[in-house]
């Protein structure tokens, strides 16, 4: 090799170094930011275990689990409700997770208060504590982890990725805004707008869970692109001011290293059966009695129960 061509190569070489060097700063950078801000939305729960499982689940040990997803309406003068309410069971072995969406009319007992009400009611009346134990005696499972979202501010959240791009099943016109049938893209004040919307949907409550788990999909799905991955500090800051979760940075790294396809693979689960029903001039929604077995047995085996 000449002397040119060696001067060359130390060239490119060299070029190839930095990229290497930067890229490095730059992953130390964002797993940073990342653990800084597992620690601002880690929320201990104050028990160790529910009452439905004899040992904690073991992430490590990859065995399955749930999540209660709590998108929360907070009000002044009052913790709020849970305006929207998910169920995760996730499990490595089958690699798939079930999410179901219960409807936040739904008549059950409110655990800890001796009578029964609408459930997103739990929350306004015990916080994350009373709705776990409340969504767990519904669905006769137990909730290993939780995840609040304030559902005000979640618009911080569509806008720090850039925005989402959804396919819009339903034309309706909502505070000022028109989303049109098909694919549209939403900021986080029309995704929020979106999302809410709830008397123009024929289908009501019903209706609004599936735009709701459009817009969670969009999000996770903007989010894991290389666009926001470069914008990792507004999203982390986002996510930082209006999350929370009793998981903590080991579990989430855990998760997102052994659950990776269950979680990539998720099937819907739905109450269809139930009637409406006004008590006291309040509609609430009573769930049908078998198809909420169906469900609970099905919840059930997918964590190995």
């Amino acid at each position: 090799m000449n002397k040119r061509k060696f001067k060359k190569w130390q060239w490119i070489a060299g070029i190839f170094g930095l990229f290497a060097v930067l890229i490095l700063i730059f992953g130390i950078a964002v797993y940073m930011k990342f653990a800084d801000t597992v620690k601002e939305i880690h929320e201990p729960l104050d028990r160790t275990v529910s009452e439905k499982r004899d040992e904690p689940v073991s992430i490590q040990k990859q065995e399955p689990f749930s999540v209660l997803l709590l998108g929360v309406d907070e009000r002044e003068g009052d913790k709020g409700r849970s305006d929207t309410i998910i169920v995760l069971t996730v499990n490595p072995t089958t690699q798939s997770t079930k999410m179901l969406s219960i409807p936040r009319d739904t008549y059950t007992e409110i655990v800890g208060k001796g009578f029964s009400d609408k459930v997103n009611h739990a929350y306004a009346f015990g916080g994350i504590d009373m709705s776990l134990r409340t969504v767990e005696q519904l669905l006769d499972i137990p909730i290993d982890y939780t995840v609040q979202v304030n559902m005000d501010s979640f618009k911080e959240i569509v806008d720090a990725v850039g925005g989402i791009t959804i396919e819009n099943p339903l034309e309706f016109k909502s505070s000022g805004s028109t989303f049109k049938k098909g694919q549209i893209s939403l900021s986080g004040e029309e995704a929020l707008t979106y999302i809410r919307m709830r008397y123009e949907d024929p289908r009501g409550d019903f209706g609004r869970q599936d735009r709701q788990k459009l817009v969670v999909q969009a999000i996770l799905r903007e989010g894991a692109s290389l666009n926001s991955l470069l914008n990792y500090r507004s999203i982390f800051n986002a996510v930082g001011k209006n999350v929370r979760t009793n998981m903590d940075f080991d579990e989430i790294m855990d998760v997102q290293k052994n659950y990776k396809s269950a979680v990539g693979t998720i099937n819907q689960l739905f109450f269809e059966q139930g009637t409406g029903k006004t008590m006291n001039g309040i509609w609430y929604y009573i769930a049908d009695v078998e198809e909420l077995e169906t469900i609970q047995n099905e919840l059930r085996a997918h964590l190995a129960l």
